[in-house]
């Protein structure tokens, strides 16, 4: 078995144009360098039992100070097309690639962190190093990966034109993610503007970290936001993701009022926040080494503490975090692969590189929905707390203030124009009653039913008002007939006696309603002051409901 093993790793890897791409896989060789100081010339002094042969999904135990040597026999039937070796992993401090000129010398290609990219032999989102290959003759090569913690990536052998239609594949994809991104942090700004709700302004600014975060692990940062900056292209894949959540605790906190809701958990998860924004700090300072060990338990730990923070005001009856919490289960799913990666239990794949942004893709556009509707309830509570002193609380009506004002101007024009408009007022004659027969509650709940009913039966252009817990006045627009006006009260009357839906034939409202038109002798609190005595004035025992002043 070992031999057979031995004789294929051996063997030349057949690079066909026809195919375009051919992954390593068990075709080549591994050896780890544990001082970090063996070189490509040195390497033919590693005695051939050490050398271990590749497998796909492999992950290296690779550390800082050390180095892992993998060897390969390339071999290409034609030279129709350019070959590259690509290694799909933007993260990897340095990828070095050995080939022999025509002297024999070996000549080094490399990539990664450690080297700006705009210096790499390829400028691209991860290392791309070209082969030089002779056609028809099998070629032997060398690649030294640098790495301060475990290392995962496939070695993938990719043509020139395979490699361009990857491309433009992954830009469509990546371009519809950062494009939603962008309308997102517009969407929130212009909503902040507008609103003066700041929680859309953390909304924003935690988009914005996330969409760098994930422009920093698929490599799209390092190859067009700054390509010069080595030192920052190797630290930022682990420094955004955690500044994103700290801020991303500060939003979570605003959109299900922690602070309204219980002060305590607020400040705790503010001071987690806090936690994450050091934490990030100090893997701009610590070695290397460190950084992951630093990154992945805060990233835990805070994914774990916004879900949390989710289903607590769930639980406390947040109307929206059902649905936060909807968007948040992809978001950490998504989250837990390349974090995984990180820590060195999953090797490099579709999954580990995309599935964060797969996971935001989906919880951006149910958070900006969240929000908005938050901002919504909260502008309608906001207008209903300023419009308490011309609203009933109980009813929706307007008040007696209200109702002044208004019967001012209707009087007023009903004089311009010439005709004749309707005043009524009403009182519920029988809530003593209603408390005796049933209870106090349905006491109360009768003017409410009233309330409801008036309002249903009003036009768009008339007047409903509680004046107070029992009386309400109406306001008809006119022009109004003398027969119409004559009847308008009868038709409240009748209307207010109709059984209630859900409640015994005996719950019903007997009202007495005082009537007059306007314009008329005297102003609009001369009219309510006399349609209020003449209601003092009916006797208790009275069978008449409608009465007109003249």
């Amino acid at each position: 078995m070992l031999s057979t093993v031995a004789v294929a790793a051996a063997q030349p890897l057949t690079l066909d144009p026809a195919t375009g791409q051919v992954g390593l896989a068990d075709r080549g060789e591994y050896w780890y360098d544990r001082s970090g100081q063996v070189t490509v010339d040195t390497t033919t002094q590693v005695s051939e039992t050490e050398w271990r042969q590749t497998r796909t999904d492999r992950i290296y135990r690779v550390r800082g100070g050390t180095a892992l040597w993998v060897r390969f026999q390339l071999a290409e039937p034609d030279d129709s097309q350019r070959w590259y070796l690509e290694v799909p992993y933007s993260g990897v401090d340095r990828v070095t690639l050995y080939a022999q000129d025509k002297a024999g010398r070996w000549v080094p290609r490399s990539a990664g962190d450690q080297i700006p990219v705009a210096s790499w032999p390829v400028p691209h989102r991860h290392p791309v190093l070209p082969l030089a290959l002779t056609p028809g003759a099998a070629q032997q090569f060398y690649v030294r990966i640098e790495n301060p913690h475990t290392f995962g990536a496939p070695f993938v052998f990719i043509s020139e034109r395979e490699l361009l239609r990857q491309e433009q594949r992954t830009a469509l994809i990546l371009g519809i993610y950062f494009g939603l991104a962008g309308l997102s942090v517009m969407l929130a700004l212009v909503a902040a503007m507008s609103t003066r709700d700041t929680a859309f302004l953390w909304y924003g600014l935690t988009v914005t970290l996330m969409g760098l975060a994930q422009a920093s692990v698929t490599g799209v940062a390092g190859l067009h936001l700054w390509p010069e900056w080595a030192w920052w292209n190797d630290a930022a894949t682990l420094v955004l993701p955690v500044t994103s959540l700290g801020v991303l605790l500060w939003l979570l906190s605003a959109v299900v009022s922690l602070p309204q809701r219980l002060m305590r958990l607020h400040r705790l998860l503010s001071i987690l926040s806090l936690i994450c924004l050091l934490c990030a700090a100090t893997i701009l300072l610590v070695d290397t080494a460190w950084r992951v060990r630093l990154m992945v338990p805060t990233m835990l730990l805070g994914i774990a503490c916004a879900m949390g923070v989710v289903a607590w005001a769930a639980t406390r009856g947040d109307r929206y975090a059902g649905w936060l919490m909807a968007g948040m289960v992809p978001l950490a799913v998504g989250s837990a692969f390349p974090l995984s990666r990180a820590a060195g239990l999953l090797p490099v794949g579709f999954w580990t590189t995309h599935g964060a942004q797969l996971g935001i893709a989906i919880a951006l556009p149910v958070m900006l929905t969240v929000l908005f509707a938050r901002s919504q309830d909260r502008r309608e509570n906001i207008r209903r707390i300023h419009g308490l002193g011309r609203i009933d609380p109980a009813t929706g009506l307007i008040n007696g203030d209200v109702f002044l004002e208004r019967l001012r101007r209707l009087i007023a024009r009903s004089k311009r124009l010439h005709h004749q408009s309707v005043v009524l007022l009403l009182d519920i004659a029988n809530i003593g009653q209603i408390e005796r027969n049933f209870d106090r509650r349905s006491a109360e709940e009768m003017p409410l039913q009233v309330a409801g009913r008036l309002l249903s039966s009003a036009r768009d252009i008339d007047s409903v008002a509680r004046l107070s817990d029992h009386r309400f006045g109406i306001l008809i627009e006119g022009p109004v007939t003398p027969d119409d006006a004559a009847a308008a009260g009868a038709k409240v009357v009748a209307r207010c006696l109709m059984p209630f839906d859900g409640k015994p034939l005996e719950w019903v409202a007997q009202v007495r309603v005082a009537q007059t038109l306007v314009p008329g002798p005297g102003a609009a609190e001369e009219v309510l002051e006399k349609l209020e005595g003449l209601l003092a004035s009916i006797p208790p025992d009275s069978k008449r409901a409608v009465f007109t002043l003249k």
